[in-house]
């Protein structure tokens, strides 16, 4: 995108997200499914996004993303039990300004965390490649939530519920805050791209070997790309969380059958293309519930539709190919007859 467009596309949205929070918390808005699978879109595309970093820029193969997300989860439910009315109560102004004012500051707190856990496991783990690498997140994805699941600290196996929800904005008005990480993480990843340490991400990816005999620093490469990614994910999970009420350990929620499901996002819509994970993360959190009809087949028409769009089409949706004003500028002039 130009930079123009790029603003304009931004600001639409998030004025877009802006009037469905207002409405929806007047009671006079979406239907509370609908709303519900926009708020899990939106918390899927950050993730979808974040992993196309690892997975798509720098060609590494990433099966252990749930479990950053889980770090930002339970940061969350951990500081808003123990403190969350405290700093609540600290902050000056009005209920909504303090509400979102502590939202904020879970986001980076459980975004930090989790970009610490980035580098913990990255640092050691980039050095390996390929199936190796996918090996050990996993791992680490499955150690995570079997610590959690005996930790009685953090509600063990039996989950974590929010109990001081007033500190936090009401999930009714959370849309807005959902689609303003979605929206920065799509920028970040797109201007990332264009950047210096960008070039060195898709350096990697094409040949390891060849970026490091030309001066890229590669391990230096994955292990940025690592920690931005888990951050954003840390992020998408704070907000999960703080939509949900709830921390659920399960393997749906933060363990291995999570990760699959956003890798899975990442490949269809095409690696390294962020176009391809938008779109891919809105349709794969969507399709399942409009297959609910068909409930007792609905799995199985599900995995078909994967499997002969991965047959037809390997590359993925995208491909390597992003959406842009540019390009759909370019296609209206050749299409117009010269006169």
């Amino acid at each position: 995108m130009r930079p123009s467009g790029a603003f304009l596309t931004g600001a639409a949205i998030l004025a877009a997200a802006a009037v469905i929070s207002a409405l929806q918390v007047t009671r006079v808005a979406l239907d509370p499914t609908v709303y519900r699978l926009m708020v899990l879109a939106g918390v899927n595309v950050t993730l979808a996004v974040s992993l196309n970093m690892v997975n798509g820029f720098t060609g590494q193969f990433s099966l252990g993303h749930a479990a950053f997300m889980g770090i930002g989860v339970y940061t969350t439910v951990f500081l808003v039990d123990r403190w969350g009315p405290a700093v609540y109560a600290a902050i000056p102004g009005p209920a909504g300004f303090r509400q979102v004012a502590v939202l904020l500051l879970l986001a980076v707190v459980g975004g930090a965390v989790a970009a610490a856990g980035g580098l913990l496991v990255g640092l050691p783990s980039l050095r390996l490649r390929g199936d190796y690498l996918a090996i050990v997140t996993l791992g680490f994805g499955e150690i995570l939530r079997v610590f959690i699941q005996n930790v009685e600290v953090l509600g063990a196996s039996r989950g974590y519920n929010i109990t001081h929800t007033e500190v936090t904005p009401p999930t009714d008005a959370l849309f807005f805050w959902v689609a303003a990480l979605a929206l920065a993480a799509v920028m970040v990843s797109r201007n990332l791209m264009m950047s210096g340490p960008g070039r060195a991400f898709l350096a990697v990816r094409e040949d390891e070997i060849a970026a490091e005999a030309v001066g890229v620093n590669a391990y230096r490469a994955k292990v940025l790309a690592f920690v931005i990614s888990a951050a954003f994910a840390g992020m998408a999970g704070v907000l999960s969380v703080t939509y949900n009420t709830y921390a659920d350990p399960s393997i749906q929620s933060i363990g291995f059958l999570k990760s699959i499901e956003v890798v899975l996002m990442v490949v269809l819509g095409g690696l390294g293309s962020v176009s391809g994970a938008v779109m891919c993360a809105g349709i794969i959190t969507v399709l399942p519930e409009l297959l609910r009809s068909i409930d007792q087949y609905r799995m199985v028409v599900y995995s078909l539709m994967l499997i002969l769009l991965m047959l037809g089409r390997p590359q993925g949706i995208f491909g390597t190919r992003e959406l842009s004003w540019d390009r759909l500028r370019r296609r209206k002039a050749a299409s117009t007859p010269r006169q």
